[in-house]
């Protein structure tokens, strides 16, 4: 194809010149497949968020931090106090063994002076095995008021000895016996607290949701079942 200039001379019109002749100011390019659009769109939008999604995004990950963190800090709370009922435990149970420990030579004192009491022995002895025994918390406890009574019993029929009541041995032994008593009692009111104060930590909201999928469980508290421990 030719053209003729203004001077008369003909120029070929190259492939070049056509592809920039498309493209001349004023013209018009030939619109994208629709697929291109919305690629061309998507990576905008990905490059450039809109600010109301950017802040949703932030809240969503900021509850979520405070609900994880809230949940942690539930658990841990929930398991220090499950720690300090058995920690509760062990100081009671340190209690009966020395209370144990202490029997069979009160027991011997008082046979010196009775032993036709053989029946107020036979109960404190077979007390005392109860108590060393005893498969769980709850049925060392049911145990050691049964001893609590039993050496009582044993006291009782000391007093019909003045000899006895006057030993040194005897005296020494039994104001150990009673110190290791008291501090028996004071134990199972601190074993109780505990036990309250986890109870009530696994049982409110939102605590029992956190003990639900810990498998968290309630705890028995200690009461005084034997009549002669109660006077």
């Amino acid at each position: 194809d030719n053209r003729t200039r203004g001077d008369g001379r003909a120029v070929e019109c190259s492939g070049l010149e056509n592809r920039r002749a498309r493209k001349r100011p004023g013209g018009s390019n030939p619109p994208l497949p629709a697929r291109y659009e919305f690629r061309r769109a998507a990576s905008v939008a990905r490059r450039h968020p809109p600010e109301g999604a950017t802040m949703v995004a932030v809240i969503v990950i900021l509850v979520t931090v405070v609900v994880v963190v809230a949940c942690i800090m539930l658990y841990n709370g929930i398991v220090q106090k499950r720690n300090r009922v058995d920690n509760a435990w062990q100081n009671i149970d340190a209690n009966l063994q020395r209370r144990n420990d202490l029997i069979p030579n009160l027991v011997e004192a008082v046979k010196g002076y009775a032993k036709h009491e053989s029946g107020t022995f036979e109960a404190v002895t077979e007390a005392r095995a109860a108590v060393a025994a005893a498969p769980d918390p709850q049925a060392a406890m049911e145990a050691s008021d049964m001893l609590t009574g039993a050496l009582r019993q044993l006291f009782a029929v000391a007093e019909g000895y003045p000899d006895l009541k006057a030993s040194a041995n005897f005296i020494n032994l039994q104001q150990q016996l009673d110190e290791t008593e008291n501090r028996i009692v004071y134990a199972r009111q601190s074993y109780n607290d505990c036990v309250y104060l986890y109870n009530t930590a696994i049982q409110t909201f939102p605590g029992n949701l956190v003990a639900g999928v810990g498998h968290f469980t309630a705890k028995d508290g200690f009461n005084v079942a034997d009549d002669s421990v109660r006077d």
